[in-house]
């Protein structure tokens, strides 16, 4: 008896590339990404603000880069407090924007560059992470409304795309309060 050949349905394989931290000469190659699969009012979100004039949190500037060196990929976390707790800042990260090229897009790398993001901020010992985004998307990744109910954005954001994802138990827990940037300052 022979074994009976199949075709294999590529649909379902993950489309491998390489994560790695983003390098100087990414930076075109990402923010014409960006400006691509955001639009032209990228900047004017609430995130953005928290994110301008700063640098990204350590190792967390992340790419999905193809066998030949295109940039398919990018997400990147922030340093925030998320509020207080008693008076002191909640240390959190922000994530965002999580991005992928058009002509990758349904191939699995924005799950995959999620998974090493949340991964690498868990090893490098962050405790949350929020972000705005759409909730059926980022559930599966763990994130919730329910720990980000009581914060805010610096500016106009829809409530139930305000999610988070506690990295350790009851990291939000009793945090109130705007969303601000804490992280290094970017000099120029």
């Amino acid at each position: 008896m022979s074994a009976l050949a199949l075709p294999l349905d590529v649909s379902l394989q993950p489309f491998h590339t390489l994560i790695r931290t983003e390098r100087a000469e990414d930076v075109a190659a990402r923010e014409a990404l960006l400006d691509a699969a955001m639009g032209p009012g990228r900047t004017r979100k609430s995130s953005e603000a928290i994110r301008r004039g700063r640098l990204p949190a350590d190792g967390l500037a992340l790419v999905s880069e193809t066998t030949d060196g295109v940039l398919a990929g990018s997400v990147r976390l922030w340093h925030v407090a998320a509020g207080e707790r008693d008076g002191a800042p909640v240390d959190a990260l922000l994530l965002g924007p999580l991005a992928v090229a058009g002509r990758f897009e349904g191939l699995g790398i924005g799950s995959q560059l999620m998974r090493r993001a949340i991964a690498e901020a868990a090893w490098r010992g962050h405790r949350a992470i929020v972000l705005v985004g759409d909730a059926p998307y980022y559930e599966r990744f763990g994130f919730r409304a329910e720990p980000a109910a009581d914060l805010v954005m610096p500016g106009p954001f829809e409530r139930h795309r305000l999610l988070a994802l506690e990295l350790a138990t009851d990291a939000l827990r009793g945090a109130r309060g705007l969303i601000r940037a804490s992280g290094q300052v970017a000099v120029v």
